[in-house]
């Protein structure tokens, strides 16, 4: 209906309705204008020839023989490619090809348009491409049924005021092109029946291609390839049809080649702008075009990447302060009195220190370990306690600052409710196909399938079994590596002995029995972890989909409570050992303690005089930056070989030839749990820097140089090496950030625990102002002071040094005492050999050390998690403001609906009655309507 006069508001409504109503009868028109052919054939693959006559307006048709293969399109120019299946003919390729062609005629049914490339058209003779196509119809219903958020209004917020001294940041800038690719609306929930509320300018881009693959891959999972006469419901998805065969990938396209912009004038060429702003090292310091990234691989890759970028923009502050404890350890190194004392050859000269092994150990002067004493001094000082308390408020303001920041990309990204919405309703389609119970939906109030109690209970139950025998397999491995430990320190002992390296005046100093056994243990160790890793990657997965969650946020949660507790036991097992057990149930000379009783005669490792922090210090670095260096390896150097010969084919075919899909299946694949591994990778890492950082202040510089190199060489796997992923939505990093939480409040307790035993600080601070002899408080006389001895004769046979092991300057009726790490009364005293009151004012001290500590550091943790909210309050603002403008406009939108209909009924009405003989002019009609 038209009007006469100037245009109201109501006007303006019909006309868009009529207008839609025109658009989808000629939209429905030109798709009618294709005409399918059927190619005969085993393949039985179908081909869209569109008609000459119905080309749509606005684009240009290309020709077959003119088309530039490097194309997003259809052979006709006009559709786009959504979705591409690739699949070859072999020894069953009649079952598979009943496959195909069912599952193919399905997902016509469900209005996806389909074309096939035939295997003389592809590079290597003998794969076939089926390119699909969502026309609007298909995209406008299902971006309905995912509730996908679109703009209805142009945002009104004014932007942030410009900061001062802005300028100082430029060159870490990237261009507002490329920051902010779209302009900032405010968005609503797509609804099929209200399309003239939102701002849809052109049909065909209104939908980006990110959204668009998903919502194809959303059908593809769902759509059957069984026939209707047999409903056979495990017949479904083309999870299925890849790992039986029938197809042999399934992915959207790339926009462009990522070394050069697409030349066709309709690609955004969003590839080419990700590789030469984002994935290149040499843009290391720019910051990330996050926004940019969300619309090319969805929001899940775009909150990775957010939170990776500022994990490593917080460790640059853990970094300094982790190098300024160093370099205070530096220069505090002249005025180290105990390292002087051991190292004085009329001090720890004359200290003869009992055997640290059974038989093959011998007595040892107490100033061969003077290297190792000054290089635990770099790390255990006074300053590391202060750094081991900041790094108990950094992580905390580490956590709260990420929440913040995940807030407001949640409103940026429009990601507000969307796990209540979608995550948690949508069921995943294993589990609809494997549970054959229905049962009612008390939310949805819809039947859906459902796992029996039974069997989720049996399910359970064979699942944590699983998880325990693992957990109990990594222990027992962690076991065998400390009795190589005990084993082994005797025989170096016994061979370094006259080892020629001993006679080296450089090299003999630091290739001790204890550095060697460490040294070595730690390497073992390592490779046990990653042939562990490996193996229990396959059994996390397996045991996930034998208990069949129900949605995919479950899956996920699911597989990584399962992964991060194997990694956690895995990784910072041997840790622990040295950290907390390692000299701390030794005994005395005359009653030693043995790891599997006495017959066993592996007797326990005793710390070194300066204590176990430096040996604790050497398996941190050994596991972190062993685990560092690997995951470089297979991410960058293996990748890199392969892109040079990706590369080097690619730009060696012509464009007319090498075809948009087969560059895209010439690239690895993206596997659902590619995200899963990288967030794994760093949490392990934040646990090193947070658990143990008190041992090995530096940890965050390394963490921080990975983490550098680690954002480039994930962005160029994405951009590069990698098909491109099915776009999903994530508001937050999920299960990952509970698990963070875990760990930031344990790293407290390890720290302080740390401190505490692993370190001589207590030990020391004790003796300085309590035992020193002096007036004045000096450290001097400490090292005999913290040594114990006891009479060699006492000491059992099954103890003592065999014959021909003890040193040349050993002379047994001059050297009646040796000394042991301990606080016990000396021999002849009448409580000999048992603990004296230092021993207990020192444990008392630790104690109330890990008590003020914890609760200091918690006091502030707590403290400042409160000051600081988790949204700020702008982000809160622009959230109430669109929930408030999005229910007036809808509210408006429907009153003048209501009157739209109600003038349409109003001038039928008044039409009908000018038809009877008593009717009015047609004028007075019209202007009634009017």
């Amino acid at each position: 209906m038209k009007r006469i006069t100037g245009k109201t508001k109501e006007a303006t409504l019909i006309e868009m309705s009529n207008t839609l109503d025109s658009q989808i009868e000629d939209g429905c028109a030109v798709l009618t204008g294709y005409r399918r052919t059927f190619q005969a054939g085993n393949n039985g693959s179908i081909n869209s020839i569109p008609d000459r006559g119905t080309q749509l307006p606005g684009h240009r048709e290309i020709d077959k023989f003119e088309q530039n293969r490097d194309s997003v399109y259809f052979k006709d120019g006009v559709r786009r490619i959504d979705f591409v299946l690739s699949y070859v003919d072999d020894k069953e390729g009649d079952k598979k090809a009943e496959r195909r062609r069912e599952f193919e005629a399905n997902l016509e049914k469900s209005g996806l348009e389909l074309e096939t490339e035939d295997k003389s058209e592809s590079d290597d003779r003998k794969t076939y491409y089926l390119k699909i196509h969502a026309p609007w119809e298909v995209l406008a219903t299902y971006a309905d049924v995912l509730k996908i958020k679109v703009p209805f209004k142009a945002s009104d917020i004014p932007k942030a005021r410009e900061v001062p001294l802005e300028w100082l940041t430029n060159p870490f800038r990237l261009p507002d092109n490329i920051m902010r690719p779209e302009p900032d609306y405010f968005t609503a929930p797509f609804d099929k029946s209200k399309v003239d509320f939102f701002l849809i300018d052109d049909k065909d881009t209104f939908f980006p291609p990110s959204t668009r693959n998903r919502i194809v891959y959303y059908i593809l999972t769902r759509c059957a390839y069984y026939k209707e006469d047999r409903k056979e419901k495990d017949k479904t998805g083309i999870k299925r049809l890849l790992n039986n065969g029938t197809y042999t990938s399934a992915y959207p396209l790339h926009d462009c080649r990522y070394w050069k912009k697409a030349q066709d004038v309709q690609c955004e060429s969003e590839r080419y702008h990700l590789y030469r702003h984002w994935a290149r090292f040499l843009c290391f310091y720019k910051e990330q075009p996050l926004n940019l990234i969300k619309k090319y691989y969805g929001e899940k890759i775009g909150i990775y990447f957010a939170w990776l970028g500022f994990y490593t923009e917080m460790l640059f502050f853990a970094a300094v302060m982790g190098v300024i404890c160093f370099v205070y350890g530096l220069l505090s190194y002249d005025d180290n009195i105990t390292s002087k004392e051991i190292c004085d050859p009329d001090i720890g000269g004359n200290i003869v220190m009992c055997p640290l092994c059974d038989k093959k150990c011998s007595y040892w002067k107490l100033n061969s370990t003077c290297v190792s004493s000054w290089q635990s001094h770099l790390f255990d000082n006074e300053g590391t306690v202060f750094f081991a308390m900041f790094m108990g408020i950094w992580v905390t303001l580490f956590l709260e600052f990420w929440k913040r920041r995940q807030a407001r990309l949640e409103y940026e990204w429009d990601l507000v409710d969307f796990e209540e919405e979608q995550q948690q309703l949508q069921i995943r389609p294993e589990y609809e196909q494997k549970c054959t119970g229905r049962r009612l939906n008390r939310f949805t109030q819809e039947m859906e399938p459902y796992l029996s109690f039974p069997s989720k209970c049996a399910r359970f139950c064979l699942s944590g079994a699983t998880v325990l025998f693992w957990t109990f397999l990594i222990v027992a491995c962690i076991m065998g590596v400390i009795a190589y430990r005990l084993a082994v320190y005797a025989a170096f002992a016994s061979v370094m002995k006259d080892s020629p390296t001993s006679k080296i005046q450089l090299v003999g100093s630091l290739i001790t029995p204890q550095l060697a056994t460490s040294v070595t243990a730690s390497c073992i160790n390592f490779v046990i972890i990653l042939i562990l890793n490996f193996l229990y990657e396959q059994v996390a997965i397996w045991i996930t989909d034998m208990e069949i969650p129900k949605t995919h946020l479950e899956y996920e949660n699911k597989l990584t409570m399962k992964m991060f507790m194997f990694q956690f036991v895995n990784y910072y097992s041997s840790c622990f050992y040295v950290a907390f057990f390692k000299g701390k149930f030794v005994g005395y000379p005359g009653n030693y303690s043995y790891m599997f009783g006495k017959w066993t005669s592996l007797r326990n490792e005793e710390c070194a005089p300066g204590g176990c922090l430096i040996e604790l210090t050497t398996q941190l670095l050994i596991v972190m930056a062993g685990k560092q260096m690997v995951g470089n390896v297979q991410e960058a150097l293996l990748p890199l070989l392969r892109n040079w010969w990706g590369s080097r084919k690619g730009r060696s075919h012509p464009e007319s030839t090498y075809s948009r899909w087969e560059q895209d299946h010439d690239l690895q694949n993206f596997s659902q749990f590619g995200l899963f591994y990288e967030y794994l990778e760093m949490v392990i890492q934040f646990g090193f820097i947070t658990l143990f950082v008190a041992s090995f202040p530096l940890a965050p510089l390394l963490a921080l140089f990975n983490n550098i190199l680690e954002v480039r060489v994930d962005a160029w796997k994405f951009t590069t090496q990698f098909r491109r992923p099915v776009a999903a939505k994530a508001r937050n990093i999920g299960a990952w950030e509970e698990i963070l939480n875990v760990v930031a409040i344990l790293s407290v307790v390890t720290n302080a625990f740390i401190m505490a035993f692993t370190s001589d600080m207590i030990p020391r601070l004790v003796y300085l102002y309590a035992y020193h002899p002096g007036s004045e408080p000096t450290m001097e006389g400490y090292i005999t002071n913290s040594l114990s001895v006891y009479n060699i004769s006492q000491i059992p046979e099954d103890n003592l040094p065999e014959s021909g092991e003890n040193p040349s300057w050993f002379n047994s009726s001059t050297i009646t005492t040796c000394s042991y790490r301990d606080y016990r009364y000396p021999p002849g005293h009448k409580r000999q050999y048992t603990h004296t009151m230092q021993f207990w004012h020192i444990l008392a001290a630790k104690l109330a050390f890990i008590i003020i500590m914890e609760h200091v550091v918690f006091v502030v943790k707590f403290f400042v998690a409160w000051l600081i909210p988790d949204v700020p309050s702008d982000v809160k603002a622009r959230i109430k403001r669109e929930r408030f403008l999005v229910q007036e406009y809808l509210h408006n939108y429907e009153v003048e609906k209501l009157k739209m209909q109600l003038s349409q009924s109003f001038c039928l009405s008044t039409e009908t009655a000018s038809l009877l003989p008593s009717s009015p002019s047609k004028h007075q009609v019209v202007s009634e309507c009017i």
